[in-house]
């Protein structure tokens, strides 16, 4: 795939992994983005996993031929891009790596080595010519390791961006991008939106016409959205005005509770509504949805006089990347002393902007007419922000 005339993808696809990070579902596959840019000199921009090492560097043959690469340059140091690094050298021993001094410090702890040898430390505003294509490196600190560079080339106007602006699946999956875009941003890099904001700043001074990922796709029309939508999650901000109803349940009465106030709302006009269930559903997607919508419901059940565990998990995983800026109602179910709701508003202490609704809705194991009635009063209370 061309990218430009001089900019060539590399990459390669993988459908072996069914989890990515061992934590992310992945049924459409998982892209390790590569790229060769050549000129009078040649750069190869990052490596892939090392299951994929071979057919990479048989990807780099056939689009070089018999020339060889002068520069490895590698702006993450994961190891599904950095893993590769020396089955490339032994191929091109003569390579010059380039990377930032915190990347060449983890090297050690993967290769053994920091390269001395054949290396290039570059840091934030550095420059590298490659002839005609101009390299300018730019610090993603934190986007999200420390060691992240990104590199614009202002001569065909690309970002090579690193793990931002990338998504689940392979290149060809045919997957929404938004809905997985936002599943990898608030799983892999959602705590880190004070950095993202800022490095959004530092990128707005150069003209970008492609970004150039290093999981998903080559993005190449309609940049502003993307870095809109950027700058929105970074924000913690809602995407969209709507409620994630976020559940779990032993004995199915309170997954009857948020199925019912899932129609009570769509009964008051209220369009966008999601329903998740935290036991049998992926919690990444509900992970995603949280961030998605401007309200959230929990419906839980009280478990060994606390929270039952997997929405515990949920709520940890929202504690962890920073949730704030939403309307939050809670559902408990209990037999006897229900403390689920007092337990998960605790959690959220130290969450900032977060509106509790003050619509409790407790149930005393099956929905009765006193609680039914509750309900009802939640979903007003909801729609009254629609």
């Amino acid at each position: 795939m061309n990218v430009t005339s001089e900019i060539k993808y590399i990459g390669v696809n993988d459908y072996s992994k069914d989890l990515f990070e061992g934590l992310y579902k992945v049924p459409e596959g998982m892209a390790y983005n590569s790229y060769a840019i050549i000129d009078e000199k040649i750069a190869i921009m990052d490596t892939v996993d090392v299951l994929f090492t071979n057919q990479w560097l048989n990807n780099i043959e056939k689009v070089l031929g018999e020339r060889k690469p002068d520069y490895l340059i590698v702006q993450h140091m994961e190891p599904d891009h950095s893993a590769s690094v020396m089955g490339f050298f032994n191929r091109y021993p003569d390579t010059t790596l380039v990377a930032s001094f915190k990347a060449f410090e983890m090297m050690v702890n993967y290769f053994g080595t920091e390269f001395e040898d054949r290396r290039l430390v570059i840091g934030d505003g550095d420059k590298l010519s490659l002839g005609r294509h101009k390299l300018i490196f730019t610090s993603a600190f934190m986007i999200h390791w420390p060691e992240v560079m990104m590199t614009y080339d202002s001569t065909d106007k690309v970002l090579f961006s690193a793990d931002a602006f990338g998504r689940f699946g392979a290149i060809e999956a045919k997957v929404n991008w938004i809905d997985e875009a936002r599943r990898y941003y608030f799983g892999i890099v959602g705590k880190y939106g004070t950095q993202v904001k800022k490095l959004l700043e530092k990128v707005a001074q150069w003209d970008i016409q492609i970004i150039c990922p290093l999981h998903g796709i080559v993005l190449s029309e309609n940049l502003q959205y993307f870095f809109s939508l950027y700058n929105t999650w970074a924000s913690y901000d809602p995407e969209d005005e709507g409620v994630l109803i976020a559940f779990t349940s032993v004995y199915g009465n309170t997954e009857k509770a948020a199925m019912m106030l899932k129609d009570m709302l769509i009964s008051r006009g209220y369009t966008k509504v999601a329903l998740r269930n935290l036991i049998r559903g992926d919690i990444s997607e509900a992970v995603a949805d949280a961030f998605r919508y401007s309200q959230l419901v929990l419906a839980t059940t009280t478990y060994n006089a606390d929270i039952f565990p997997p929405m515990r998990e949920f709520i940890n995983s929202l504690i962890e990347r920073n949730f704030s800026n939403r309307r939050v109602a809670l559902i408990e179910n209990g037999s006897w002393v229900p403390v689920a709701s007092k337990k998960m508003r605790e959690k959220f202490e130290k969450s900032k902007n977060l509106e509790f609704i003050e619509s409790p809705v407790k149930i005393l194991s099956v929905l009765s007419t006193e609680s039914t009635q509750q309900l009802e009063k939640l979903a007003d209370e909801l729609s009254r922000k629609n």
